[in-house]
């Protein structure tokens, strides 16, 4: 058995939120006639965005994958650009509300094969938990997924604790990923958004909980990071280090080294080498860690859990906690 913790959609009909709101940003709904091509996404100015397959839209060919790639079960989000937070906040409602419904569409027919994430109007924290209860207890959805960051505010900000205690009560799980990263500007070549960013956005956002005092505040919630929790377990040494160092201004608000913090949440296995999988167990902990692929992405793992069964130090039991039993913890199904 497989779960994939990691794994993004989008509607199949995106709406003109250009000609709605009258003013843009948004992208813009694909052309999907010739399906065994690059499908190319444009932002409503007209600007290239990114190409995606068929199997980022179509929910008979995404199960299908699954299928051949042994997944028992996907755990959808959708694609992070759709997050729209820089949208005025009633705006920004109507858009998660939109991507909640096809999703909770999409996954009420399919409710043995997929499980769904919703996305939150996080730019207002009062309609982010409205939403997130709509997505709970009306859609049935197992959590969210939101960004590293939510405009100019990181995610320990005092603005979110009301976002915080309502996931902690309603039992959601948190995915968190990487979205409009930092100093894009100075990374215009070579993928470096995606190879630099990326992975500083997650340690960002790791980093802000802690450090912040989240985990401390709220020790119910139940988070996982994604991309193996980016560059933060590389770095975890000097976290360590700076918080005995400088407590004044790493101290502030926890009575703990970081480090005591790492079992509060869950990282994803999407890691890309034997090296690095087994250097995040030892850093996690094997039952803090669950498979992640990005499907339907060339970044992510082509062949999701293939890191995690061919990793000749792990036991069978150890395999099945990273494939499918820490998930089921962390979704609370099946347990």
């Amino acid at each position: 058995m497989k779960i994939d913790v990691h794994t993004h959609i989008l509607p199949k009909a995106i709406a003109d939120f250009k000609a709605k709101f009258g003013y843009g940003g948004f992208i813009q709904s694909p052309n999907l006639k010739n399906v065994n091509e690059p499908i190319k996404l444009y932002k409503d100015d007209g600007n290239f965005f990114r190409n995606v397959n068929y199997n980022c839209f179509d929910i008979e060919t995404r199960l299908n994958e699954a299928l051949l790639n042994d997944v028992s079960i996907q755990v959808l989000s959708t694609v992070p650009v759709m997050f729209s937070y820089f949208a005025k906040p009633n705006d920004g409602l109507y858009i998660a509300q939109y991507l909640n419904d096809d999703l909770a569409c999409s996954v009420s027919l399919n409710k043995d094969r997929l499980i769904g994430l919703g996305t939150l109007p996080m730019q207002s924290t009062k309609f982010a938990v409205k939403e997130l209860e709509r997505c709970i207890k009306d859609l049935k959805l197992s959590g969210v997924q939101i960004g590293t960051h939510i405009n100019d505010i990181n995610l320990d900000n005092e603005c979110l604790y009301p976002f915080y205690e309502a996931c902690q009560d309603l039992n959601a799980s948190i995915f968190i990923h990487p979205w409009d990263m930092i100093g894009q500007k100075q990374m215009p070549k070579y993928f470096l958004p995606w190879l630099v960013g990326m992975p500083m956005e997650i340690s960002l956002a790791i980093n802000s909980l802690i450090f912040g005092g989240i985990f401390a505040k709220f020790p119910k919630l139940k988070v996982c990071f994604a991309h193996g929790g980016g560059s933060f377990g590389f770095t975890l040494g000097r976290i360590n280090h700076a918080y005995h160092v400088r407590p004044d201004l790493c101290a502030i608000n926890i009575n703990e080294e970081p480090n005591s913090y790492l079992h509060n949440f869950y990282v994803d296995s999407l890691v890309h080498s034997q090296e690095s999988l087994d250097f995040i167990i030892k850093i996690f902990g094997i039952d803090y860690i669950m498979t992640g692929s990005d499907y339907p992405f060339v970044l992510g793992e082509k062949y999701p859990g293939k890191l995690i069964n061919e990793n000749i130090n792990l036991t069978d039991s150890d395999k099945a906690k990273l494939l499918y039993q820490n998930a089921q913890r962390w979704l609370s199904i099946g347990v």
